[in-house]
């Protein structure tokens, strides 16, 4: 028997690239999103059979179709719910969960904070267009107050959802937030995601040009980007500007900007492996227009997946009752009712 590793695959995008015509609107935020996991998958050393794509109802959830990999296209707000059926029955496969702000935050709510606090084994990326495009521009979960769309003309009145503060707040091991028009965080982001054991949940803030165009110009324009951007580094400070010359600093309880910061011992330093959510929820509390918003990773830590922790404890069940279903039924645990 031979004892050499298996070679990794050599691919590239075209081999990650099927054969359907990819019907979004010319203009969508998706089509860069799509691009940028086609050329990440090839470096990930995953052979093809044991890729798939699950996703739920709306635009972003016919990206199964344009991958040449294994795909499964859900109902509404049920992809994790799917994905983790995939996950449980087959451990080898690498599983990507593609969903929307309307998909996953509204009727897949429950199945979207349930797999999160599971920790399953498993990629979710979420497009977050602040609106339902596939129904034609009607408000979602993300929308914000006062927003004027087909069914809210005079302004939304809800509260918005904040994905990332769901996400951490459900005790995620593995948080990030890219942008559809930054083609490069994209492949870093994902390729950290796809290294990471355990739930991997990416919010990508994606422009919808027919009903929502603009939602993220404040940081999709590159002009406007460095003021209202800020990357995170690991180890390094909160620092933002065109020449990073502004940072965040704590006073007491709250965040504060420093502007013309030249001190970097003032200010925060950016620390995802933090073991206490607290910190990356904090982050994920810094709203536009008061703050920058934060891209990059928010919180990276190990903790033992669902899935891993489902076949230990199979395996010790298994050990435990030898004597087979027989014997089980005739044990300790059963009775008789007269």
């Amino acid at each position: 028997m031979s004892t050499t590793a298996p070679e990794k695959p050599a691919y590239t995008r075209k081999d990650f690239v099927s054969d359907q015509a990819v019907r979004w609107c010319p203009g969508c935020g998706d089509y860069a999103i799509l691009a940028q996991i086609q050329n990440v998958l090839p470096t990930l050393g995953v052979r093809k059979e044991n890729v798939v794509f699950v996703s739920g109802i709306g635009c972003s959830s016919r990206f199964p179709y344009y991958m040449d990999t294994y795909g499964f296209h859900g109902i509404h707000g049920r992809a994790p719910a799917i994905a983790t059926g995939v996950r449980l029955v087959n451990p080898d496969l690498d599983i990507w969960v593609i969903t929307g702000d309307g998909d996953a935050l509204s009727i897949g709510m429950g199945h979207f904070v349930h797999a999160i606090r599971r920790n399953l084994n498993m990629k979710v990326i979420l497009f977050n267009n602040r609106i339902y495009g596939l129904t034609k521009g009607q408000y979602s979960p993300t929308t914000p107050v006062g927003h004027k769309t087909k069914s809210s003309p005079l302004g939304a009145l809800d509260y918005p959802i904040h994905p990332i503060e769901v996400a951490i707040g459900a005790e995620a091991t593995f948080v990030a937030r890219v942008l559809d028009a930054d083609g490069a965080t994209m492949r870093k982001v994902f390729s950290e995601a796809a290294a990471h054991r355990g739930t991997a949940f990416i919010e990508v803030y994606q422009n919808c040009i027919i009903f929502n165009d603009g939602a993220h110009g404040h940081v999709s324009d590159k002009k406007q980007r460095p003021e209202h951007a800020l990357y995170l580094e690991e180890g390094k400070p909160l620092r933002f500007g065109p020449n990073k010359e502004h940072g965040i600093k704590m006073d007491k309880t709250r965040p504060v900007i420093v502007w013309n910061a030249e001190n970097d011992d003032e200010l925060l330093v950016h620390e995802p492996q933090t073991a206490s959510a607290t910190y990356a929820y904090f982050l994920s509390r810094l709203h536009y227009p008061e703050f920058p918003i934060p891209f990059g990773v928010f919180r990276k830590v190990e903790h033992p997946p669902y899935d891993a922790l489902l076949r230990e404890r199979v395996s010790q069940a298994r050990e435990r009752n030898k004597g087979g279903l027989a014997e089980l039924f005739r044990g300790p645990h059963s009775w008789t009712v007269e």
